[in-house]
């Protein structure tokens, strides 16, 4: 065998792997998913969503109930893909928790919990714009990514979060395009 054939066959090998495994990976997100593996994991979502909007001296994602909506758009606004990358996502961040605490993410500390939500919130974005815009577009937006939309989505689309959270005006007076902020002022919830 001479020299050219051995590297076009090793080429070919190459190549072959490669689309293989991206052919294996674009079937596997978009497999339809049990949701109920999600409702199962409804108390780490909770927990989650509470590291991301905590309480304070306004109610956090837990007391808004952000999970419930997070699950219920995942059921019925979201797509195979989404779904997919979603469920991979907890799972990841499971397998973290336990490989770098080993314990459950709801038995960590706060700071721990911090510290593990900043890794995969780091992990969602590549540095390089270009990268990030394509790998979205070619796999979807990350897991983390999805997480914190919906989370904050949840938290202002809810009662509580409206009306405890944000400065929610049922019935608003006249238009004023510009007003002086008062000290400490919440963000409007109606836009």
């Amino acid at each position: 065998m001479n020299r050219r054939t051995s590297i076009k066959a090793i080429l070919t090998l190459g190549v072959l792997g490669v689309s293989s495994y991206s052919v294996y990976e674009w079937v596997s997100y978009n497999q339809q998913i049990d949701f109920r593996l999600f409702v199962k994991r409804k108390h780490l979502i909770a927990e989650l969503a509470e590291i991301i909007i905590p309480r304070t001296d306004t109610p956090g994602a837990k007391d808004a109930k952000v999970e419930d909506y997070i699950l219920s758009v995942l059921e019925y606004c979201s797509t195979p893909r989404e779904q997919n990358i979603f469920f991979h996502g907890l799972s990841d961040l499971e397998k973290y928790t336990f490989n770098k605490y080993n314990r459950q993410f709801a038995d960590c500390t706060k700071a721990e919990k911090i510290a593990i939500v900043q890794h995969f919130e780091n992990k969602a974005t590549y540095h390089i714009a270009i990268i990030d815009k394509i790998d979205q577009k070619v796999i979807g937006a990350p897991f983390y990514t999805n997480l914190r939309q919906l989370t904050i989505e949840g938290y202002c689309k809810s009662q509580v979060g409206a009306t405890q959270g944000l400065a929610y005006d049922y019935v608003p007076g006249t238009f004023s395009s510009c007003i002086p902020l008062i000290k400490n002022q919440r963000s409007w919830a109606t836009k």
